[in-house]
């Protein structure tokens, strides 16, 4: 660290500066009532204009049309946005910073260029996108949520983010994450602790959840966050969002900042947040229709396929989904599995949907291994970030780390070891895949497979703060690297999830079921994700697609 402040005085300072640029806003962002209910969704509609409320819940498909056509002005848009974004803020604990100069000044050029040229500078033009504060902007803070890094400044915008840029886009907030970047939550002692906005006494997840909340809330309609074991799914799934975790290389990560920076075992990715499907699929669109790979060589040269059909229909039947009911290791609470049940109830209805039953393949192998290779160091220097500044060490930095008996150092020939057990999981899971085929191919491969997994995101939905412990549901799939797509479906309703009369299967199980009692939960939205095998993206989202084309979803409001 390169000044000899106290932790509390560079927090002090961190929240001074980020209250600053709130205070910036024209006009003022109203004070919220002192006296909060758990729930705060509906308080921004009741804080805002009527046009202010219209923009921020208008779908991002709808603003990015609207602001081409010259319906709404960037400007407009913007300054609802910002406004919205500072009550979020003060609602939830989300923002670490509002941009509103910088904001103000790239939506008036790119009105000004719109009037001028009649036609949008691309297909983001004028839109307001929020981004992770880890995935770097040149000349400003990136901390990664250690307090010794807050001096650390971003040398350039990340490569994601010059795509966003280019494409006509408008930043205007960065969000915030947790100390270590390794949470199911979002906490660090630069801001504190940010909550969930359907529930304030659950957490919005990590390690993107500032991102979650402020979209929970439509301070955002598309964000920009980062996933290595749930960090954009937990936060979709706790705050009612859609949200992506792509296959790794395909979105360029050049330009973040993180710990063990270079390390291959697994690999962290770059995705999107959205209050809509279409937003997903916008962001994904655009960002590999600038072909990255050329700028940044580890991207795959696989440009986004939505143009073709990736669910070609066999035997009168268009898709084949599996059901993850558990993962053999923690069952998931009531809501999770009524959801379930519901969405598997209507795609049993569809002649052209067959539901089977996905047996989970080792689980508990699975996190073995990604939780003896996700700190190949021992945390080295996870630990030094953390003890440079003389910070607390958060609960849930010490469960994934100092608690966590799969974490130490790993010599060569240890990573080599551990490597060569990924690949093998990897080829057995494949062949489970495989063995799901109705059929052969003229040269023996497997046809008719199962297009996509049904599965919980996590074990119940937002956790209680600080207990956010069970990571399967969601590293799993960054283990094996497949894609996987959060989606809304419901919420905690005490009156129906009630509590089970439930023997547990092991320690891990038996913490989860005591958590749930139904009162605690209430309001608290229920997610599922759909799970598609590496490079099938777009199946995956077109799978999304159909289902949502034949079945109403999500089942209630979240605005």
């Amino acid at each position: 660290m390169a000044n000899s402040k106290s932790w509390q005085d560079i927090a002090k300072t961190a929240k001074d500066l980020r209250d600053a640029s709130i205070s910036r806003i024209q006009p003022p962002v109203p004070d919220v009532p002192a006296d909060l209910p758990a729930n705060v969704t509906d308080i921004p509609k009741h804080l805002l204009s009527t046009d202010e409320v219209l923009i921020t819940e208008t779908s991002t498909e709808d603003l990015v049309s609207l602001l081409a056509s010259g319906e709404l002005t960037s400007t407009a848009v913007v300054k609802a946005f910002l406004r919205r974004a500072g009550i979020a803020q003060k609602l939830t604990n989300c923002v670490t910073e509002l941009l509103s100069d910088e904001a103000l000044s790239r939506a008036k050029s790119l009105d000004d260029y719109l009037n001028k040229h009649k036609h949008p500078v691309g297909p983001l033009h004028g839109l307001p996108v929020s981004v992770k504060e880890h995935i770097g902007m040149k000349g400003r803070g990136l901390n990664g949520g250690f307090v010794s890094w807050w001096d650390h400044k971003g040398e350039g915008d990340a490569n994601v983010l010059k795509i966003l840029w280019q494409a006509g886009c408008v930043f205007y907030v960065r969000t915030t994450e947790p100390q270590t970047l390794m949470h199911l939550e979002t906490s660090n002692n630069l801001y504190g602790v940010t909550v969930n906005p359907f529930n304030r006494k659950l957490t919005c997840g990590g390690s993107s959840g500032g991102e979650g909340a402020l979209l929970g809330l439509r301070g955002g309609c598309l964000g920009v966050g980062s996933d290595i074991g749930g960090s954009v799914r937990s936060p979709s799934a706790n705050c009612g969002l859609y949200g992506l975790r792509p296959t790794s290389y395909r979105v360029p990560v050049n330009g973040w900042t993180a710990t063990m920076e270079g390390q291959e075992q697994i690999v962290a990715v770059i995705g999107p947040l959205s209050t809509s499907l279409e937003g997903v699929k916008l962001f994904m669109r655009t960002v590999l229709s600038a072909k990255p790979w050329l700028v940044e060589p580890s991207c795959l040269p696989i440009p986004w396929r939505d143009e073709d059909d990736h669910l070609p229909t066999r035997h009168g039947k268009t898709l084949r989904v599996a059901v993850l009911w558990s993962d053999d290791i923690v069952k998931p609470h009531p809501p999770v599995n009524r959801a379930l049940k519901e969405v598997v109830h209507k795609m049993e209805g569809i002649p052209e949907i067959e539901v089977t039953t996905w047996t989970p393949y080792k689980h508990d192998e699975a996190w073995e291994i990604i939780a003896s290779i996700y700190f190949a160091d021992g945390a080295k220097e996870e630990t030094d970030a953390i003890s440079a500044s003389g910070e607390p060490w958060r609960p849930l930095s010490k469960f994934i780390i100092q608690e966590n008996p799969y974490v130490k150092y790993l010599s060569v020939e240890e990573v080599w070891y551990w490597t060569s057990r990924r690949e093998q999981y990897r080829r057995a899971y494949a062949k489970v895949w495989n063995e799901t085929a109705t059929s052969t191919g003229p040269k023996g491969e497997p046809e008719g497979m199962v297009d996509v997994i049904l599965a919980p995101v996590g074990p119940g939905a937002a956790p209680p703060l600080d207990h956010a412990k069970y990571w399967g549901y969601t590293s799993q799939w960054n283990l094996l690297d497949y894609p996987a797509l959060v989606f809304p479906v419901s919420k905690v309703d005490p009156s129906i999830d009630k509590t089970e009369d439930y023997q547990p299967m092991n320690e891990k199980d038996a913490f989860n079921h005591r958590l749930y009692e139904p009162e605690r939960y209430r309001d608290a939205p229920v997610s599922l994700q759909l799970i598609g095998r590496r490079y099938e993206d777009e199946k995956v989202i077109q799978a999304m697609e159909y289902i949502r084309s034949r079945i109403d979803l999500p089942f209630t409001n979240f605005v």
